[in-house]
């Protein structure tokens, strides 16, 4: 280590000498950093310690936490996972790119659909690759098990994973008595394995992930890791060296062990000098699913907020992010303003010294000045919306959400009751119990205004919006895996 950081220096010194004889270092290009983001599963804003949790053992996220910048406001546009991946990699609400829900009237995709992401859409693999960056992918998919979906056909030069969530395991599928294969593991468009061994899919996507880390030391590279803990299942999967050890059962293994794989990434990256490089971003898909029974933490916690994950309530949406730069972010801070998954495409390309698609509607924002933690930087958003499938249910403005309507239940097939629209102040009121509507009516107004603006561009129940793109779609969908006759 001593002599890695004594080359460090030196080369710093070199630079500075350049500059000073003559500029000739201005004929140096600066490299492009690399991006890693980290995508759990179903992880809930009060399940890792930088968060308050003090159930789960986190001095990985902690250290991360302590050298990088957390964000307290920060949000996916579902609280499902197929919709909220969609986001990420598009940069646009799920809406925008009918990800939010499909014919059948399902949240997310199952195995053997005929759905997937639409392959004109431009995801942030395909923005960065075009500015010469290596692509992995390592982790979960679901957009699209369909070999026209696959992610090597999304921009990804390379993918270790699996196509959808892990609990879609072989059985007949009780809603449509479709017949499911076992889990499959891909390695980009072929099965190596069938069924994966749900335990190990931490250990292995880290191993792969450091294997891919240190082939590609040289850069620049974006490698999107969307872990499959701590899943969707009742009992979610830890490996043998992390099962029973955490003082939360199951959920808590998973979590401990996402802990643990976080370190061995950022200690990867300084192991091979390019962490000063590497920005690297930890977040969850959605909210955990937690149960209805208050102190039963079992299937996660999303404490101080309220709600849970599959809804639109801020314990759905709202999800912790660390971000991790060193020199870059600065170190053991707190972002308090809104921000969203739909900011990363925009805020990397930009930051690989390109540009987001030009040619289409991109829903998220630059947030390099909230990243950087530049004085005065604020919340690029106006307004923000809360859809669960097609239905608006909330909008959010500044400091203020205004609550339209609530899904209890996401199985629930009908729609919820009409409500009077609840105001809340999301930083007073981090709990959201005071509802302030008639205190402030002019607020009220001013986001029933936003939400008709969301209505006329995405729609709202069965009546989709003039802004929206089509769906991918495959005439006969088959199983990845061969089901027997």
């Amino acid at each position: 280590m001593a002599s890695k950081l004594l080359l460090r220096v030196v080369w710093g010194w070199c630079l500075a000498l350049l500059a000073v004889g003559g500029g000739s270092a201005a004929a140096i290009p600066p490299a492009k950093p690399n991006f890693i983001v980290i995508f759990c599963d179903n992880l809930g804003y009060g399940d890792i310690e930088p968060y308050g949790s003090t159930l789960h053992r986190t001095p990985h996220l902690n250290r991360m936490a302590a050298e990088g910048r957390l964000f307290t406001h920060f949000s996916v546009t579902s609280g499902v996972c197929t919709p909220s991946r969609a986001s990420l990699i598009t940069g646009c609400y799920a809406q925008r790119v009918s990800m939010h829900r499909n014919e059948r009237d399902h949240h997310v995709l199952r195995p053997i659909s005929p759905y997937g992401l639409h392959p004109d859409e431009i995801t942030i693999a395909e923005v960065l690759k075009a500015e010469g960056y290596a692509t992995g992918m390592i982790g979960k998919w679901h957009l699209g098990d369909q070999t026209p979906f696959l992610p090597t056909r999304q921009g990804f030069d390379w993918f270790f994973g699996i196509p959808y969530s892990d609990d879609m395991t072989e059985r007949v599928w009780e809603m449509d008595g479709s017949h499911w294969p076992p889990l499959p593991l891909m390695e980009n468009e072929t099965v190596i394995e069938a069924p994966v061994d749900r335990d190990g899919l931490t250990r292995r996507y880290t191993e792969k992930a450091l294997e891919w880390i240190e082939a590609h030391r040289d850069g620049p590279f974006f490698l999107y890791l969307p872990q499959a803990m701590p899943g969707s299942t009742q009992e979610p999967f830890a490996s043998e060296a992390f099962k029973g050890k955490s003082r939360n059962g199951p959920w808590g293994d998973s979590v401990e062990e996402l802990d643990w794989s976080t370190g061995q990434i950022l200690d990867k990256l300084v192991e091979l000098g390019i962490d000063r490089n590497t920005c690297v971003i930890w977040t969850s898909d959605n909210g955990a699913p937690s149960n209805p029974t208050p102190g039963d933490l079992r299937r996660g916690s999303n404490l101080p907020l309220s709600g849970r994950g599959y809804t639109t309530a801020e314990g759905g949406f709202r999800v912790p992010a660390i971000v991790w730069w060193p020199d870059r972010v600065p170190a053991g801070t707190v972002c308090g303003e809104f921000a969203t998954t739909m900011d990363l495409l925009p805020t990397l390309a930009r930051l690989a010294g390109g540009e987001p698609p030009s040619d289409r509607r991109i829903d998220g924002h630059d947030i390099r000045p909230l990243l950087f933690g530049e004085a005065g930087a604020t919340s690029p958003y106006e307004s923000f919306a809360y859809y669960h499938l097609d239905h608006l249910q909330a909008v959010r403005s500044g400091p203020w959400k205004l609550v339209l309507a609530e899904t209890v239940s996401p199985r629930k097939k009908a729609p919820p009751a009409p409500m009077t629209p609840r105001l809340y102040h999301l930083v007073d009121d981090v709990a959201t119990t005071r509802d302030v509507a008639a205190e402030h009516p002019e607020v009220v107004e001013r986001l029933l205004g936003y939400a008709e603006a969301f209505r006329a561009d995405l729609g709202d129940r069965d009546q989709p919006g003039p802004g929206i793109r089509p769906i991918g779609r495959v005439e006969k969908p088959v199983p990845q895996v061969k089901l027997a006759p």
